[in-house]
């Protein structure tokens, strides 16, 4: 069983608008506007770059840099300066961080039958240090595989396919669980294994519904009886006008 990590074990939405409020505040930037204004740039930055370095143009420190540069207006900085200043922003973000709510009873109640890990488009030092402040690490032992250890990001296949190795499993049996429609959805789809798309708050898989082959939840708390569903096979005589019984364990 494997799980992305920012947007659905930790809240980074939250974590990244606490951090850049306590950066901005311990140094502040001038012409940023309000705080308001300035995560709003910072995040449509993040977007721009992240999507460069997605699209296999930059680095994954590269697109920080640049994302740090152009926030500060400084093009001239030189690549340790700009370095350093998101290292510090980091530090902060990650001090602001929390789980949801439902990660740790659901990876507490999954470690009982499943071996988890995690596959994250993120840099694994920073995934380890953030999953560990949250008390969530000691679950996530099976496989950790991260963009840019591995050399490439989702939705590429074989970075799904990396962590599969790692459990010593085939795709097959291995789900997955993330809360990027793309990248981790129909990544993992396409990669093979059982894909689930965790639909938080007012996200909507949209008029269509989700593609086939991705299953929706809109709580971590529906993980554990999805996946017996999926995994019990159906009762070959049920009784007039009712379904199978789900019986079983998954085998992620």
């Amino acid at each position: 069983m494997l799980f992305d990590v920012d947007g659905t074990l930790f809240d980074y939405a939250e974590a990244e608008a606490a951090g850049l409020r306590a950066h901005l505040g311990a140094e502040p930037v001038a012409g940023v506007g309000s705080a308001g204004e300035a995560l709003v740039r910072w995040r449509e930055l993040m977007a721009e770059e992240y999507g460069r370095f997605l699209a296999g143009e930059v680095g994954f420190a590269e697109q920080q840099r640049a994302r740090v540069r152009r926030f500060l207006g400084r093009p001239g900085l030189s690549d340790e300066e700009a370095s350093a200043w998101f290292g510090r922003y980091a530090v902060r973000r990650d001090l602001a961080g929390a789980a949801f709510a439902d990660a740790e009873p659901v990876l507490r109640r999954l470690a009982a039958d499943y071996r988890l890990g995690v596959v994250s488009n993120a840099g694994a030092e920073g995934q380890r240090h953030k999953l560990a402040a949250v008390g969530l690490l000691p679950y996530l032992r099976g496989a950790f595989v991260c963009c840019d250890e591995y050399g490439a990001a989702k939705p590429a296949a074989g970075i799904f396919h990396a962590a599969c190795a790692a459990l010593g499993l085939p795709p097959g049996q291995v789900a997955y669980v993330g809360d990027d429609y793309t990248a981790d959805a129909l990544g993992a789809r396409d990669a093979g294994l059982r894909s689930y798309w965790l639909c938080r708050g007012e996200q909507r898989p949209g008029a269509a519904g989700p593609a086939s082959g991705v299953h929706v939840l809109r709580t971590l708390h529906a993980l554990p009886a999805a996946l017996a569903a999926l995994a019990a096979p159906a009762d070959p005589h049920p009784r007039r006008g009712e379904k199978g019984a789900i019986r079983g364990r998954g085998s992620g």
